[in-house]
């Protein structure tokens, strides 16, 4: 196969420069009107600035495209030996990431910590006027350890930053990773319950207004934000433990005043960029827009994705998620009639020979996108764990309607990000009302059947809603619930030949933390998360 770059990675001029030593954090945060206290509203920024949220090369390429967009099939691979085989640098990049400022991450372990000791220093006046911050910084935090413990299960946590702590550098134990979902769960609630009734000072709002650059100092959706991430955990909980899961989701989804949530107001044709929660890029990628002739680099579209999912319902998101491709003939560039992915059985020689046969993913969208964001979580995806809780659990509310919400939700979502492209190739206006409604009611689509078809549906739909972006999510989500029904090839390096169940612990971690020993066991590629049990 041609070499599959992408090149959406940005040049991060207005970051922080960290050191990859772990040290405290205070000096790099200072208030520079009492410079021997760290600001509570600068390391909130901190915190926020995370390349491992934002599509940046580090993170995509190097963490997601090879391992969960590979095992979960929302972008295509090499068909090789080493497919499956988990890359320990790359991976142990991301660990290091969450736990300390020196890479490519923000380090939110670490920086939450040192917010916590800052703000403990606190006069009780100051700190009723600073909570805001570390109440927002806690949801970052918690959101990003829940895909943490979702790729790896058990992880350190209640010990972790003990240098920012306890300015001691300690062997952190690794907490048990049902435990530590539940403290998320409940931290998460606790965090929405406070922005439910924050009433910031004038100069506190300001200074978090300035220093928000995810939310713009929105308390309201901060508060959606932590609502939103805590109905994402309590659904994947929810074989696992499912009595406590529905009576929580239940008690969320009845009352939306209490409740409020990422859900775009439950409109079709919401407005991605005011409701979403996203990281926007500091700069703007610069390259020129490649042309059609010269996108052999790109990804090729997954095969179930596109060939099962996608074509026979007549997506309207193909245009802005695919390129169909095509070869040059006698100096004429011929694209291919139809979107077609190459199938996912071809052998890596087939690969190499066939490749401009089939589509690719979209440019406009993906490749040549200076403005493509990070994705925390979207309305589409809340209206997803909507119709699931709906199906399964009944009277709080209509499945079939949130499920149509969510699909119109997911094209308006993609049609925004092609949108805000510089790319020539840009769509301008979002599809026909006829064709997004043929699509709704397309056999493979249509909210109809047993209900098990009806759950399958929504599972597959939101699998390519979340699509090469939000892999980590595919890829949890294919878990949890097994679908999609994909076809796997087995490689033959032992003892790689099938995708993992979990990632296992890189080096970083299991050279030096002495409470590596206490899993062990268990640190193995088909032990499984604790809320995988389908």
């Amino acid at each position: 196969m041609k070499k599959i770059f992408i090149h959406i990675s940005y040049i991060l001029v207005l970051a922080v420069s960290f050191s990859s030593c772990k040290k405290s954090l205070t000096d790099q945060y200072n208030n520079p009107e009492l410079t021997s206290k760290a600001s509570l509203a600068t390391l909130f920024t901190g915190i926020l600035n995370n390349d491992r949220v934002r599509p940046a090369y580090w993170n995509q390429r190097t963490y997601l495209m090879p391992h969960a967009a590979v095992y979960a099939q929302t972008a295509s691979f090499d068909n090789v030996n080493t497919a499956y085989q988990q890359i320990d640098g790359y991976v142990g990049n991301y660990w290091s990431d969450f736990y300390y400022p020196a890479g490519n991450g923000s380090g939110p372990m670490a920086i939450y910590r040192t917010m916590e000791k800052a703000y403990a220093a606190l006069s009780p006046a100051d700190q009723a006027s600073q909570a805001v911050f570390l109440q927002a910084a806690k949801i970052v935090m918690y959101d990003q350890a829940s895909k943490m413990i979702d790729a790896w299960g058990d992880i350190p946590f209640t010990d972790a930053g003990s240098l920012e702590t306890y300015s001691i550098i300690k062997d952190p134990k690794f907490d048990d990773a049902k435990t530590t979902y539940n403290t998320l769960i409940s931290g998460l609630n606790d965090a929405a319950t406070f922005f439910k009734s924050a009433v910031l000072p004038a100069n506190t709002a300001a200074a978090f207004s300035k220093q928000d650059i995810l939310l713009s100092g929105s308390t309201d959706q901060w508060r959606r934000y932590a609502n939103s991430i805590r109905l994402r955990l309590l659904m994947r909980i929810s074989f696992v433990d499912e009595a406590n899961a529905k009576t929580a989701v239940t008690a969320m989804l009845a009352n939306s005043t209490e409740y409020p949530l990422i859900d775009g107001a439950n409109s079709g044709t919401y407005n991605p960029a005011t409701t979403d929660v996203l990281l926007q890029p500091l700069t703007n990628y610069t390259n020129t827009p490649r042309s059609a002739l010269t996108e052999i680099d790109s990804y090729f579209a997954p095969d179930y994705m596109l060939n099962t999912v996608m074509a026979p319902a007549n997506d309207p998101r193909l245009p802005v998620m695919f390129d169909k491709f095509g070869q040059t003939t006698g100096g004429v560039f011929v694209p291919n009639p139809t979107y077609k992915a190459m199938p996912i059985t071809f052998t890596n020689d087939q690969q190499t020979t066939q490749y401009t046969q089939y589509a690719i993913i979209d440019s406009a969208t993906f490749v040549d996108n200076g403005k493509i964001p990070g994705i925390a979580i979207t309305a589409p995806e809340v209206n997803f764990l909507k119709a699931e809780a709906f199906e399964r659990w009944g009277s709080t509310g209509d499945a079939e309607a949130a499920y149509k919400i969510a699909l119109r939700q997911s094209i308006s979502f993609y049609y925004y990000l092609n949108s805000i492209s510089s790319s020539p190739r840009a769509k301008t206006s979002l599809p026909s009302e006829a064709a997004i409604t043929a699509f709704i009611n397309a056999t493979n689509v249509a909210y109809t059947g047993s209900s098990d078809d009806k759950k399958a549906k929504i599972w597959i739909q939101k699998w390519v809603n979340f699509g090469l972006l939000q892999s980590d999510e595919a890829w949890s989500e294919y878990r949890r619930t097994k679908y999609p029904k994909l076809t796997i090839v087995p490689q033959t390096l032992n003892p790689y030949q099938l995708p993992p169940t979990r990632l296992t612990y890189p080096s970083v971690e299991t050279g030096f933390n002495t409470n590596y020993n206490t899993v062990k066991a268990k640190d193995t590629r088909t032990t499984k998360i604790f809320w995988d049990v389908n």
